[in-house]
C-alpha cells in the first residue's frame, strides 16, 4: 500500500464565535469520502463547496448539503476536492464511475481514453503526490508534484501511466461557455 492510500485528507474549517472572533470550527477528515466508484483505488475526498460567487461568509460553519457526489461545481459555485487516482487499469468501469459522480452527461466519446469528459467550469488541478497525464483532443501533458493544470472547459481525460496512485487537488469554478464553445464536443 502506498503512502497515498494510507494517508488521509485533513480539512480544517474556520468560523466565527458569537462575538465575531475567529475560531477553528472543525478539524478532521472531510465529511464526504467516496470509494468503490467503479475504478479500484479511485477515491474522492469532497473538501468543500459553495453555492454562489461571491461566496457567503456567515456564522454557519457547515458545508452546504449535497445529496450525492457531483462531478461539476454547483451552478455559480465552487468545489474543492482531492482525488486519489490509481494506475490505469482495464478493470476500471468508467460507465459506473461517471454514473456514481453524476457525470454521465459530461462524458465525451474519444478514442484517446475512456475517462474523457467535459464540464462547464474552470478547474485548477494541483498534483500533490505522484504523476498523471492529461489528455486533450489534440495533445497531452504529463504533470507531477507541484505542477498546476488550468483546465478551461475542454474535452479531457486523466490517465495514470505509473505503477502507483496519484493524489491531485482540484478547485472547480462554475463557468459560462462563450464564442460558440457551448456547441463544441
Amino acid at each position: 500500500m502506498s503512502s497515498v492510500e494510507r494517508s488521509g485528507v485533513r480539512r480544517v474549517v474556520t468560523g466565527h464565535d458569537a462575538h465575531g472572533r475567529s475560531v477553528i470550527a472543525s478539524d478532521g477528515p472531510p465529511d464526504r469520502i467516496y470509494r468503490d466508484l467503479g475504478e479500484p483505488g479511485l477515491v474522492f475526498f469532497e473538501v468543500w463547496n459553495t453555492r454562489e460567487t461571491p461566496a457567503r461568509i456567515d456564522r454557519v460553519d457547515a458545508e452546504p448539503f449535497e445529496e450525492r457526489l457531483m462531478l461539476a461545481p454547483p451552478p455559480n459555485g465552487v468545489r474543492i476536492r482531492i482525488l486519489d487516482i490509481p494506475p490505469d487499469s482495464e478493470d476500471a468501469d468508467f460507465d459506473a464511475v461517471f454514473d456514481n459522480i453524476d457525470g454521465a452527461n459530461a462524458r465525451v466519446a474519444s478514442e484517446r481514453h475512456r475517462s474523457f469528459h467535459r464540464t462547464r467550469s474552470i478547474d485548477f488541478g494541483i498534483v500533490i503526490e505522484g504523476e498523471l497525464t492529461l489528455l486533450v483532443d489534440d495533445g497531452e501533458a504529463t504533470v507531477g508534484v507541484g505542477d498546476v493544470v488550468v483546465q478551461r472547459g475542454t474535452n479531457h481525460g486523466w490517465v495514470n501511466r505509473t505503477d502507483r496512485p496519484c493524489r491531485i487537488a482540484f478547485v472547480l469554478i462554475d463557468g459560462i461557455f462563450c464564442d460558440g464553445l457551448e456547441q463544441a464536443r
